[in-house]
């Protein structure tokens, strides 16, 4: 960096600097100069796709899956307006994802409307700043870098989205760009607790601990986005305590671990793990987000005065409440505590039949996920990532072994997620992707495993063809809605560059992924599945969702 640069120099370099390699992305007129400028040699690399929600949720996997922060280029209005249900999930998720728009210049915005504006000029932006945790049009060049530097910032402290509006004739004006911002090394100190609050907290806990005899651990989504599963895999073993997940927290914990129960979702848990939560005398909720999904659409199961629940920046234990304790160094401390060790016998649950149909027998969702665990037990390497639906649902009782995680939008759920955003990781992370997705939503973004040739990418997607929007099935009075095109989704990958196969048995099903497995192409594995069939937990989450909307007064 320099005294004074030209301000999309200034970003480019300001981005390097961040760590930032890679750029997600699609070019239009208005930001089109600033999109070179990120091309150009020695800067970053770009990673373009056919349509903006895809550069969205790539960018979205890329960051989940490296912990690093992901950003897109686009242009305005009609680039920008694309990109909005992307960032909502990566803001509803806490992904850390930086967006770049570009814009109308200042003699451009004095006319009475420009191509892709919508209301008014500043009509993008004021959209953004509802999905985003910081959000800025970069108006005055004497104060850019600062306000580049402050909206990174705060996407990096808070793990959410943030936007930046750069207007196109503006990208070549010199700024000056600060001696403190020139020598920043690239990272911002993580924010620390209070030590009195962290001490007596620790303290509390110890002791609660101490008088437990049934504890359990559940692990959620925040001690990921704060780097804290190691910890917390020390604190469960140093207690021998048995392990439950939260839906959108699947992998936070080794899911061969021998103390790994398997997914706590409230009253949809396979029995035995609801009534062990249930039993604790003290359950320890570290980094758990009280959401619907998380809490299987009922209220928590957990009482107050038997828990301890640590979210970033507080502490609940019983009816106390401490503030300003980070997670991160919670779960340390706690974990270096002297603590009382249990002998208690760990076994692993889901909600799959055993042992499934016939090789020969029509393929079911059940047999299909216990095909997927057969082949995930003897071919490491993968990560998982499940599309929203039944997908979704049948994802959580995937097993994942030699520290593969599971990504998916437990939360947010938006579908069109999962194809582009295990595109995206494996850009990240180099670790070849299984894909499970169903057939409605791979006909909004699937296409798009296209790409993956001339990107080098391998994902292997398993697609489930039940001939329309299976999960909506058991609740809706009008299945004609439901219903979807018939693609012929092997012969489209084998004309997209990679290698199809179409199965409709376990026993195909399994030389299909032992097939895709040796292959370095791209493979999609289509299997079709009766219209009727679902994964156990959809068939009573949905019923459950649905009739508490009956429920809701008019």
């Amino acid at each position: 960096m320099r005294p004074r640069m030209a301000l999309g120099d200034f970003l480019v370099a300001y981005l390097r600097r961040a760590g930032v390699s890679h750029l997600f992305g699609l070019p239009g007129d208005l930001v089109l100069s600033l999109f070179h400028r990120f091309g150009r040699e020695r800067a970053l690399e770009i990673v373009t796709f056919s349509h903006e929600p895809t550069v969205g949720f790539a960018a979205d996997g890329y960051a989940r899956s490296t912990r690093r922060l992901g950003v897109l280029c686009v242009t305005y209005g009609a680039g920008g307006h694309n990109v909005l249900n992307p960032v909502a999930g990566a803001y509803a998720e806490r992904v850390p994802l930086l967006i770049v728009s570009g814009g109308p210049g200042e003699a451009e915005q004095k006319l009475s409307g420009i191509h892709h504006q919508a209301k008014d000029v500043e009509g993008q932006w004021r959209m953004f700043r509802e999905v985003t945790c910081a959000a800025r049009i970069l108006r005055h060049p004497e104060r850019a870098a600062e306000e580049v530097h402050g909206v990174v910032r705060t996407i990096l402290e808070q793990h959410r989205p943030g936007y930046l509006e750069i207007h196109r004739d503006v990208v070549d004006l010199e700024i000056p760009v600060p001696k403190a911002i020139r020598d920043w090394e690239g990272r911002f100190p993580a924010p620390t607790s209070d030590p009195r609050k962290l001490a007596e907290a620790v303290s509390d806990t110890r002791a609660r601990l101490a008088a437990a005899r049934r504890p359990v651990l559940i692990g959620g989504l925040e001690l990921y986005r704060d780097g804290a599963e190691r910890d917390f895999r020390t604190l469960a073993e140093r207690l021998r305590a048995p392990v439950v997940t939260t839906v959108d927290a699947k992998g936070v914990f080794p899911m061969d671990h021998p103390l790994h129960m398997g997914i706590h979702i409230g009253p949809f848990s396979p029995p035995a793990i609801e009534a062990r939560v249930r039993e604790a005398d003290l359950v320890l909720a570290l980094g758990t987000v009280l959401t619907d999904m998380n809490l299987g659409a009922s209220k928590p199961q957990v009482r107050r005065e038997r828990s301890v629940w640590a979210v970033d920046g507080r502490v609940n234990i019983s009816f106390h409440t401490y503030t300003d304790v980070m997670l991160r160094e919670f779960v340390a401390v706690l974990a270096a505590e002297r603590l009382p060790r249990r002998r208690e016998k760990v076994a692993y649950y889901d909600n799959l039949k055993r042992p499934g149909g016939r090789d020969a027998a029509p393929l079911s969702i059940n047999d299909m996920l216990l095909e997927l665990n057969a082949f995930l037990d003897t071919s490491s390497g993968y990560h998982v990532f499940a599309e929203s639906g039944d997908s979704l649902f049948g994802g959580l009782e995937l097993r994942l072994r030699d520290g593969g995680l599971y990504f998916a939008q437990g939360y947010y759920a938006s579908m069109g997620f999962a194809v582009p955003a295990a595109l995206g990781a494996q850009i990240g992370t180099g670790r070849r992707p299984l894909v499970l997705c169903g057939d409605g939503a791979f006909q909004m973004t699937g296409m798009e495993i296209s790409h993956a040739p001339r990107l080098g990418l391998s994902p292997v997607v398993v697609l489930v063809n039940n001939g329309g929007w299976q999960i909506f099935r058991p609740v809706s009075p009008r299945k004609d809605l439901l219903a979807l095109p018939p693609w012929p989704y092997a012969e489209l990958a084998q004309a997209w560059g990679g290698v199809g196969f179409c199965v409709g048995t376990r026993a195909e099903l399994r030389d299909a992924l032992r097939a895709a497995n040796e292959l370095r192409d791209f493979v999609l594995i289509e299997c079709r599945l009766p219209a009727d069939d679902l994964s156990p937990i959809s068939r009573r989450y949905i019923r459950r969702s649905a009739s508490k909307g009956r429920k809701l007064p008019r």
